[in-house]
């Protein structure tokens, strides 16, 4: 049997608009879910989501200058991953910082390139803003995301605790040093 595009990596991203904040959204909660179902609270999740994740929310992002990437399936273009960068509300921050404030693919596309794809479409754009720094925020006991970050030269420079529907959980803030374009 021949795969399917989606099998062989059948993906590509580009650069998000206004009317993709429902993908996102829709990205945004299912990912999120999908992660932390049976390590955070339950209805902490659902309440997180319905706040954090909503189309509004990503339209509000969006008009207020952050920068969206959104991965799409090649067959039927199917949101399944995107990345979003905005002014960084971390510790540790920084003037000339920028923030990674969600990267998520869907765990069936994990180990296909798309995370890195979005994470080099983020590092990109910080770059090209003149950033000094990117910075993320992620939950201590996401092991897979850590190693993920480490890899791509993120190191830790401080904690926080994030709310998640109510609920407080300790997040590891991590930055990358950005080399600046030349003649910038």
């Amino acid at each position: 049997m021949t795969p399917s595009a989606t099998e062989r990596g059948g993906w590509a991203v580009r650069r998000a608009g206004p009317d993709d904040a429902a993908a996102l959204a829709l990205v945004g909660g299912a990912t999120f879910l999908e992660t932390f179902a049976g390590l955070l609270d339950g209805a902490a999740i659902v309440a997180h989501c319905a706040r954090e994740h909503k189309e509004a929310a990503y339209r509000a992002y969006l008009a207020g200058g952050a920068a969206a990437w959104l991965a799409e399936t090649d067959e039927g273009r199917a949101p399944i991953g995107f990345a979003l960068v905005a002014q960084p509300a971390l510790p540790g921050a920084q003037p000339g910082d920028l923030e990674l404030k969600r990267i998520y693919t869907l765990s069936r596309f994990h180990g296909r390139g798309l995370g890195k794809a979005l994470i080099d479409a983020a590092l990109t754009h910080a770059r090209d803003q003149a950033a000094a720094r990117l910075l993320l925020g992620v939950y201590k006991g996401n092991d897979r995301a850590l190693a993920f970050y480490a890899r791509h030269g993120f190191v830790p420079i401080a904690e926080r605790m994030f709310d998640v529907g109510g609920k407080s959980y300790a997040d590891q803030v991590l930055a990358k040093p950005l080399e600046r374009h030349h003649g910038r």
